[in-house]
């Protein structure tokens, strides 16, 4: 193939944060380019923010139907191949569920949509196009990620007895909301963010992280939901104990007022023979603890790590990759098999691993269950 993938994005414009992550993230190995957007629901910011990322006019939008409808006629060779959508939650399911139905491959930010019943029919949609959805839970794209689950995945751990996975995040300490901030306000606001606040933001991502890398589903959860800043109406912080399916034991705590804190996502996983401990702020290690001998710390860019981790690594070791990388692997994995399905190809395995439709459904499950237990006196409820 001799193009780079076509992407089209709705939000994303003037004032978000997250649009230009995916911009810079979708560029950054030269596959993907930008075409065309409705970058804001106000038609006027839409255009200037097209201006911004000069774009012809005549492929900026001043809507998702519009782009959708227009672009579906253009000639092929032009047309987008796929959209990513980097909305607040209220605002996934329609262009996600216009998108399928008029045949484009999607790309959308988490958690999946803003309601159970919503996830369930973006699924049928999903599975009754052929089409390609992929779900942006970067994390799972960071080097040291892979290698834990690759590890894991050979038993060089054994049977997995204990998670442990926090996401502890300050910025939400106070009221911030009040300010009109324009983050805090959509997030805990539950006619944009549905029915979780910190849980549905950040909760989501420690659950995806720990079923990525070990394998296991989780089978009942006990929770904990508060909203500690007076006057919030969704939770900031969260509590829950975990059961996994093979007998493992698990705690979650995921919480937006825990002050100081920055963007601290880690987890510890414990099998039968050696622990692993991995870090969002310190991506580039792996620390993994063995019951019999010294511990070691695997070093992306290094010797002697799995096929997946080297195909998701850019640089040489020393050379620090981060966030941006992380994503960038996801679109970067989308837009091989977007072109192998244009083909006629089989793309390689290694590159259809991001999180796609199945993870996002098990997003909302876990939100809904979550939440369920948080203002239940049963203990336990089951996934």
């Amino acid at each position: 193939m001799s193009r780079k993938i076509r992407m089209g994005m709705i939000g994303g414009g003037r004032g978000a944060f997250i649009g230009n992550v995916h911009r810079m993230a979708a560029a950054l190995d030269g596959q993907i380019e930008l075409v065309c957007g409705a970058f804001s629901s106000q038609e006027e910011k839409s255009r200037l923010s097209g201006e911004d990322l000069y774009l012809p006019t005549e492929r900026v939008y001043g809507s998702f139907n519009e782009m959708i409808k227009i672009e579906i006629l253009l000639d092929p060779n032009i047309r987008m191949d796929f959209v990513s959508i980097v909305t607040p939650n209220h605002m996934h399911f329609e262009p996600a569920k216009m998108a399928l139905e008029y045949g484009f491959n999607v790309v959308c930010d988490k958690p999946l949509c803003f309601n159970l019943e919503q996830a369930y029919e973006l699924r049928d949609l999903v599975k009754n196009s052929g089409l390609l959805f992929a779900l942006t839970h970067n994390y799972t794209g960071y080097p040291m990620v892979k290698q834990a689950r690759e590890m894991i995945r050979s038993g060089e751990l054994g049977n997995i007895r204990k998670v442990v996975v926090e996401y502890p995040q300050g910025w939400l300490s106070t009221a911030l909301e009040a300010t009109e901030q324009k983050q805090a306000s959509w997030r805990t606001d539950p006619q944009k963010s549905g029915i979780a606040g910190a849980m549905g933001d950040i909760g989501t991502h420690a659950e995806n992280l720990t079923e990525y890398i070990t394998g296991l589903e989780i089978s009942e959860l006990c929770a904990d939901i508060t909203a500690l800043v007076p006057g919030r109406r969704l939770d900031d912080d969260g509590n829950v104990l975990l059961r996994f399916k093979n007998g493992a034991r698990g705690i979650l705590h995921a919480s937006q007022i825990a002050a100081g804190e920055e963007n601290a996502l880690s987890i510890r996983i414990y099998g039968e023979k050696a622990g692993l401990e991995w870090h969002q702020m310190e991506p580039n290690s792996l620390h993994v603890k063995w019951l019999d001998k010294a511990m070691e710390i695997y070093r992306t860019g290094t010797a002697n790590l799995s096929e997946s981790t080297q195909a998701h690594t850019r640089l040489p070791a020393g050379h620090p990759e981060g966030y941006l990388e992380a994503f960038a692997n996801i679109y970067r994995n989308v837009a091989k098999c977007i072109q192998a399905k244009q083909e006629g190809k089989q793309v390689d395995p290694v590159f259809q691993d991001f999180p796609d439709i199945n993870d996002g459904v098990r997003g909302m499950e876990f939100i809904y269950k979550v939440i369920e237990s948080g203002q239940s006196n049963k203990k336990w409820v089951k996934m």
